[in-house]
């Protein structure tokens, strides 16, 4: 009986430890991100060299770095291909054009939050993030004021 007890607690560490291992493993720092996705970085963000690695529910790599003080978050796919990088920014930076979409179309709207985003896919735009009861609201503008989403 005491056997079977040892032995017990013997496959009980043994489950622990080893389901311990996988959600460690599931856990990604800047050292977790293959090697495409970190060339890739080095290229794009060179001397950058401590970006914190996570994977998104998408299965993309976000790299967090700041340059110059400004912290940024670029995203890129598990092949290495850049996707976007965004850095958050105040209303008085925005454009004249995709200011004035924002006074006109959404007058009475609180701004929760304003990136700047450079997409491989739509190149250079700004996302606007609108309070909304449950989930917020974000809006795609282009530098001429054309909401792209």
């Amino acid at each position: 009986m005491h056997r079977i007890k040892i032995m017990a607690i013997a496959l009980t560490v043994g489950i622990t430890v080893s389901c311990g291992q996988y959600v460690e493993s599931q856990n990604t720092d800047k050292d977790d991100a293959p090697n495409e996705v970190k060339a890739t970085f080095q290229n794009k963000y060179p001397g950058e060299n401590d970006p914190d690695w996570h994977i998104d529910s998408n299965g993309n790599y976000e790299s967090h770095f700041k340059i110059d003080g400004v912290k940024h978050r670029a995203d890129f796919n598990p092949n290495g291909a850049w996707i976007e990088t965004e850095v958050s920014i105040d209303k008085n930076e925005l454009p004249e054009a995709v200011i004035k979409v924002i006074n006109e179309q959404f007058p009475d709207e609180k701004i929760t939050e304003i990136e700047r985003v450079q997409s491989a896919e739509k190149g250079l735009f700004y996302d606007v993030e609108f309070k909304r009861k449950g989930k917020n609201k974000d809006v795609e503008i282009n530098k001429f004021g054309k909401i792209i989403n």
